[in-house]
């Protein structure tokens, strides 16, 4: 019944949020400084709470691989390989909506010196490759016990990614969109659409896991249904 009420208010929420998109929400910069279409920099609106969301999915990992090392619940591995999956697709959806963005303001789809876009790149590869160290581990709890540390060390790519352009803010020129002086960002639009936007993509992650951690789950129950029948 819960599940259902979540997945009900993640739809409205979504629905909510595309409305306040396209037909609500201002052009959050001036368009006398905009680089290339200004309509194209409601990308901004999508990119920012897809980035937060990512960091939120892989913040989950990091927590339950501690959890998991402590207390050896095969739950934490289950939570934290769902929240990875859903966190790299959210990475990779940064990625394109950046690049979008970029073409629009910038000229061009990737700059390459630009620390934030290689860090967020790095920490896309990073949980990649934490997919792919499992996938090669067949035993059950050595492949949990690996990936909780794997998820562990590899978080320290995020608070690297979020504060990339405040460490070297001569190195990017990617705006600063959260907080003070924010690249012409008003506090209303802040306020306003991305809000809702954080609460809809936040739901659509917790949605997704759950419905992950449900198929794991099943899965699970398959295989050890699959061996007791071969004994």
């Amino acid at each position: 019944m819960l599940k259902k009420i979540l997945f009900s208010l993640t739809a409205v929420a979504i629905v909510i949020s595309i409305y306040m998109i396209f037909f609500v929400a201002p052009i959050p910069v001036d368009p006398m400084d905009a680089g290339g279409d200004p309509i194209n920099f409601k990308i901004f609106y999508f990119h920012v709470p897809i980035a937060i969301t990512a960091y939120l999915a892989f913040t989950v990992v990091f927590v339950s691989g501690i959890m998991y090392l402590r207390t050896k619940q095969e739950i934490w591995d289950i939570r934290a390989i769902s929240a990875a999956e859903v966190g790299v697709i959210f990475a990779i959806l940064t990625l394109i909506t950046g690049s979008l963005w970029a073409r629009s303001a910038w000229g061009m789809y990737w700059v390459t010196w630009d620390v934030r876009l290689n860090t967020s790149l790095v920490l896309f590869l990073t949980y990649l490759s934490y997919l792919m160290v499992r996938k090669s581990i067949d035993e059950p709890e050595k492949r949990a016990r690996l990936s909780a540390v794997f998820g562990i060390v590899g978080f320290i790519g995020v608070p690297l990614s979020f504060l990339s352009i405040r460490l070297w803010n001569r190195a990017t020129v990617h705006p600063v969109v959260v907080g003070p002086g924010g690249g012409g960002i008003s506090g209303e639009v802040v306020i306003g659409t991305v809000l809702v936007n954080m609460i809809a993509f936040f739901l659509l992650l917790t949605s997704l896991v759950i419905l992950r951690m449900d198929n794991e789950k099943l899965s699970g129950e398959i295989a050890f249904i699959k061996h007791t029948k071969s004994l």
